[in-house]
């Protein structure tokens, strides 16, 4: 589950009213996120093993009270301050769920972006695009805005290996704009780290840097995506001024800041679909601060092949609403409860699945549920999903306890019997029993222990990179065991 923190005044301010923290604790249970942690930058500090800090540092953090909340993993809404408190105010019934609208492009040149596909096919073939206007940062938003950025680079982008997201000053560069992939010599310019330096590097050396320079080490983890490629993907203006090297990092003249009052959004990707769900993520996260809030200006995608003649299209941001439906029957069966049709229906406007309303053709089933998706709900796929958030618009405190209808009685299986007998016969005998995961990276099954690399069962999209391949042997879990465990005194 990704945890996010956000300052406790700042998020009650985004909700407009305040809470004990019991209150707020009691709010996050129903509302189906967990506060995992109330804490401040200075106690954090204090009671970190790792980040070792002189009483003078200690004293100048923060005492502002931070909330760490645990959210689902595919609740990408709810990965910064905006999103948890929109979802509240509108699961506290304080507002409607905002309508997102697509504008009509005010630029043509800026509202176009060409693909140039025979190069960019072998590295990161895909790209959307979108355009915020007249946006108003502060330091908060802006601070919001690259820590929503983060957030999904973690998450629903796979560490930046699936899509990568840039943000630029529109202002700064000037369209139309090309995707292109270069040769890594051939790429110039200032990259973002070196701003203040104005410190110009090509493609191959700024990997070098990157992976040996210690002020650069949260780029390093990157550096292994394209590194070894022979094109390196680039997004450029229409004067070759570099706007960003993905999936590393972005040009220092494009930069965002507090004065930014247009931005351009690119995303590139290996997967279309997952580059689709983060934009329209950071489209509805951060377009109620432009100057007509919830919209986003179109950009229009366009693929060329070597004659220069487009072979694919697509406007993109999506933004897409769709309909789902549900068994009224089903979705009671599923929580326990007995709720009647139209009464469910308004249940989903505090979950953000509104308008609803019951079809006028009754299923096998009875009557069936219709609900309106957002752009930002990408995690409902299945009326199972609609039938959970109902169930915490209804609320968790609300279902009545009941006794199961059949009555069982529980028993080890006789295999999982023995293996009980003889780990408890084993442990007295002095032996301490290790449990280590079935996947680890192939370095440490195969060259971290001096083994050549053979075939192994490996994973075709590993979560990490500790997490590549089945071991073939039983070492490298023993191994590490024993290096987290030398203080101990067994």
């Amino acid at each position: 589950m990704p945890t996010v923190s956000v300052e406790r005044a700042a998020l009650f301010a985004h909700i407009g009213r305040t809470f004990t923290d019991e209150e707020f604790d009691e709010l996050c249970f129903e509302f189906g996120v967990e506060l995992d942690e109330i804490t401040s930058e200075r106690e954090e500090a204090t009671k970190s093993s790792t980040v070792k800090l002189n009483k003078q540092q200690i004293a100048a953090l923060s005492e502002e009270v931070i909330y760490k909340i645990d959210v689902p993993a595919n609740r990408y809404d709810l990965l910064c301050i905006e999103g948890i408190s929109r979802s509240l105010r509108v699961f506290l019934g304080e507002m409607d769920a905002p309508t997102y609208e697509i504008l009509k492009a005010t630029d043509e040149k800026s509202s176009t972006m060409t693909v140039i596909q025979s190069s960019t096919a072998t590295i990161r073939p895909f790209v959307v695009c979108a355009i915020l206007r007249d946006v108003t940062f502060d330091t908060a938003r802006y601070k919001s805005f690259i820590e929503l950025q983060d957030q999904l680079h973690r998450n629903l982008c796979r560490q930046r290996t699936l899509v990568a997201i840039g943000t630029h000053d529109l202002d700064s560069v000037k369209g139309p704009f090309v995707y292109d992939a270069r040769a890594p010599k051939d790429i110039k310019f200032v990259p973002l780290t070196h701003t203040d330096e104005e410190r110009e590097f090509n493609g191959a050396s700024l990997m070098e840097h990157y992976e040996t320079d210690a002020s650069c080490k949260h780029l390093k983890p990157y550096v292994p995506i394209i590194k070894d490629s022979p094109l390196y993907p680039v997004v450029l203006d229409s004067e070759e001024t570099i706007l960003s090297l993905p999936p590393i990092i972005n040009g220092s003249k494009s930069r965002i800041t507090l004065n930014t009052k247009s931005v351009f959004i690119e995303c590139t990707a290996t997967d279309l679909t997952k580059a689709n769900i983060v934009l329209d993520t950071v489209v509805a996260m951060f377009s109620e601060y432009a100057a007509t809030p919830f919209s986003v200006e179109p950009v229009t995608v366009s693929y060329v092949n070597d004659a220069n003649k487009v072979v694919k299209s697509y406007v993109t941001p999506q933004m897409y609403t769709r309909k789902e439906t549900a068994s009224v029957k089903f979705v009671n069966s599923l929580i326990g409860i007995d709720v009647d049709p139209e009464p469910m229906a308004q249940l989903c406007n505090k979950i953000q699945l509104g308008p609803a309303r019951i079809l006028p053709e009754a299923g096998e089933d009875g009557p069936i549920l219709e609900v309106t998706v957002p752009p930002t709900r990408s995690d409902i796929l299945h009326a199972v999903d609609i039938a959970e958030d109902i169930g915490i618009s209804y609320g968790y405190n609300n279902i009545v306890k009941t006794v199961p209808q059949t009555c069982t009685v529980g028993g080890e299986q006789p295999l999982n019997q023995l293996g009980d007998l003889l780990r408890e016969e084993i442990g007295r005998a002095g032996y301490v029993e290790v449990l280590t995961h079935g996947l680890c990276s192939i370095n440490d099954n195969f060259t971290a222990l001096g083994r050549p690399i053979t075939e192994a069962v490996s994973l075709s999209n590993p979560a990490n990179v500790e997490y590549q391949v089945v071991r073939t042997t039983l070492l490298p879990g023993l191994l590490k065991t024993l290096q987290h465990n030398k203080s101990m005194s067994f």
